[in-house]
């Protein structure tokens, strides 16, 4: 079972127990350590996984860091938990302190919900301010855990780590000031990307009105292409194969007639549906189809056999379940999607059904 599917069965289980849990120590139990488990290491093992692990501070003794995973006897990793409703932010954290004294090049501070890896890029031996990693158990995205993959017991490098750390952080930081560009322009930004095409003098009052136009312009750029990447990895326009009675066609931009469009919001929801069904079934099996009514997902790309159907075209959201085993199914109302993990049991025997 690769990485992510392991992570998205964490992530449903701290859904479904998160409420209950109520100390610090429970936090611990109930998601911290099968988080650990994940990454490889034997948390039965008191040689591998140190629990309660005593880091003396200069005069303080006997403080103690909540563990230290080791490999071949070396320490390799500390972390330091909070409960889940706390923040996991280091400052002003024990996590600081027990960097200096350890020997362990990494450092994590968890709330069980969120994992934030520290090194010591700036200064040898001082934790840095800010992760250079941050795994979300609650929204799990593919490149932080494509560098997660690099502490788990089989493939931990610590050359690896430290080359991705970096490139990590750079990228973020360099991502903000993009951001920061896209909201407001600045005038270096607007002046660089101007004088390529617009070759008179940049007036105050050409600068406010290229400002707006390169605000626009750079918005209505990502969102193109976020668009047509959803698609893509959708495979909407290729795959899709409606019924006769239900087919919408493309039309250009001067006709009024409607056609199929996926939100973002009924793309999440099938990433959610497809991480409760891979449980079950392989990726492959699991096919999304959009019409002008709804989004369904099938079993093998078979329209007679929908695994459920997302109708989000209105004011109030409702996901199609069958797991009755009829051909009509069952609307339930969503207020949210994670709601959807609500029907987990019954999307397994919707698939139960048709094997």
């Amino acid at each position: 079972m690769d990485l992510k599917l392991k992570l998205e069965q964490l992530h449903q289980r701290v859904i479904h127990l998160k409420d209950q849990i109520n100390t610090e120590e429970a936090t611990k139990n109930a998601f911290v350590m099968p988080f650990i488990q994940i990454l490889g290491y034997d948390i039965f093992n008191p040689t591998e996984v140190v629990p309660e692990h005593i880091c003396d501070i200069g005069t303080k003794k006997g403080e103690k860091v909540d563990y230290i995973i080791k490999k071949d006897d070396e320490p390799i990793l500390i972390i330091e938990c909070k409960h889940w409703k706390e923040s996991a932010d280091a400052h002003n954290s024990q996590l600081h302190r027990y960097f200096h004294v350890s020997k362990a090049r990494f450092g994590v501070l968890t709330n069980g919900l969120t994992y934030n890896f520290y090194t010591d890029l700036e200064k040898p031996n001082i934790m840095d301010e800010k992760p250079f990693l941050t795994i979300n158990i609650e929204d799990l995205k593919d490149n932080p855990i494509k560098v997660l993959e690099s502490f788990t017991k089989k493939d931990y490098h610590l050359e690896t780590i430290l080359d991705s750390a970096e490139a990590l952080k750079y990228i973020k930081a360099i991502r903000k000031e993009f951001e920061k560009e896209i909201e407001t322009p600045s005038d270096e930004m607007v002046k660089l990307l101007v004088s390529r095409f617009f070759e008179k003098p940049l007036t105050a009052s050409r600068m406010v009105a290229f400002k707006e136009y390169t605000k626009k312009a750079l918005a209505t750029s990502i969102n193109d292409s976020i668009s047509y990447r959803l698609k893509s990895a959708l495979n909407i326009n290729e795959k899709i194969e409606v019924p006769k009675e239900q087919r919408v066609e493309p039309v250009d931009e001067n006709n009024d007639q409607p056609k199929v469009i996926t939100t973002d919001e009924e793309v999440e929801a099938f990433h959610i549906v497809k991480a409760i069904l891979r449980e079950k079934i392989s990726a492959e099996r699991i096919a999304a189809r959009d019409t002008q009514s709804y989004f369904g997902v099938l079993l093998d790309d078979n329209n007679r056999k929908p695994l459920c159907r997302l109708h989000f075209n209105s004011a109030n959201k409702y996901i199609e379940l069958f797991h009755n085993g009829k051909d009509a199914g069952e609307k339930r109302q969503l207020a949210n999607l994670d709601e959807i993990y609500q029907h987990r049991d019954e999307l397994h025997l919707t698939i139960q059904n048709y094997q």
